[in-house]
């Protein structure tokens, strides 16, 4: 059961009755990749000792109705700030959500955890998702706030079905001759997959309306978590929009888990060569802007998203 709202530090929060059977924990809400709270992507970020049951993780994610809700509780090697972490939407649980990671990050940094005393000093976290183990840093940035870095699992890319690629460009009225073609379609995995998608103008990306349960249904059929629409504006600048039928939602307005998708499928075609940044902003079409900046360091097979997050 949630009861009302509390502030703790800068966060707000609900505290999570505990019920017979049941851990009890706190959930916050924020805002990721965004410094003001009417614009990013909301996530509910659920911290505890014990995780609770996949069916209370479930029902605690569709009461807070955000496209992802995440689980954070201590994991089995019991060494500081190392988190077993999973991810629910309010339909189902997914594999990897970045902006919920981002929302987390920044969570244990305003709560005033794991920093050993030095309010300066970067957070250092791991993350152990379904996917494997994200490493996560907390630092003040430039303006004060703080803002995390998640590095990604080890990424994949290949060619996409046929078959996917052209159900998929049906549902969405858009034709071949309209995307990019220095940017073929791809799927793209840095943790949960997604289907890459590059335009040749803004103007297409701007025109996207599709069939909920029909593309819903094709994504499950080839375990998709998202599409990735993008548009390149600028070397270092995409433009992006993530359809999300599977997570409930028509669209996703901050994507962090399709930004390192990107950013593996970028490296993987020489697009980009390590050390290098881009950043992508996407959600301005629904009225929550994002910003996400994407870095790829020599020598790391992850790739790291960052961005800011702030309570709701």
């Amino acid at each position: 059961m949630l009861e009302g709202p509390t502030r703790l530090g800068s966060v707000l929060f609900d505290t999570v009755q505990a019920m017979p059977g049941k851990p009890a924990g706190t959930l916050l809400r924020l805002a990721a990749f965004a410094t003001d709270p009417s614009g990013g992507n909301p996530a509910g970020v659920w911290l505890g000792d014990v995780l609770p049951s996949d069916e209370e993780m479930l029902r605690v994610a569709a009461e807070v109705g955000y496209s992802e809700t995440a689980f954070l509780a201590p994991d089995e090697s019991e060494e500081v700030g190392r988190f077993r972490v999973r991810y629910f939407s309010p339909l189902a649980e997914v594999p990897f959500c970045g902006h919920a990671t981002i929302a987390s990050g920044v969570a244990i940094a305003e709560r005033g955890i794991e920093r050993g005393g030095d309010p300066a000093a970067p957070i250092e976290l791991v993350f152990v998702t379904n996917g494997g183990p994200v490493a996560v840093t907390v630092a003040p940035g430039p303006d004060g706030l703080p803002r995390a870095t998640l590095t990604s699992v080890e990424p994949w890319v290949r060619d996409p079905d046929p078959d996917l690629l052209a159900r998929t460009l049906a549902l969405l009225d858009w034709r071949s001759d309209e995307l990019d073609p220095d940017l073929p379609p791809a799927v793209a995995f840095a943790g949960a997959k997604h289907l890459v998608i590059a335009v040749r103008t803004m103007a297409t990306l701007e025109r996207l309306a599709y069939p909920f349960e029909d593309l819903k249904a094709l994504m499950i059929e080839y375990d998709l978590t998202t599409v990735q629409l993008v548009w390149r504006e600028a070397p270092d600048r995409f433009r992006a929009r993530d359809p999300f039928p599977v997570g409930g939602v028509v669209e996703d307005p901050a994507t962090g888990a399709a930004a390192a998708a990107l950013g593996a499928y970028l490296r993987a075609r020489g697009e980009i060569t390590a050390p290098a940044s881009f950043e992508i902003v996407q959600g301005v079409e629904m009225g929550r802007p994002s910003r996400l900046t994407v870095s790829i360091v020599a020598g790391e097979a992850g790739v790291r998203v960052s961005g800011n997050a702030v309570p709701i």
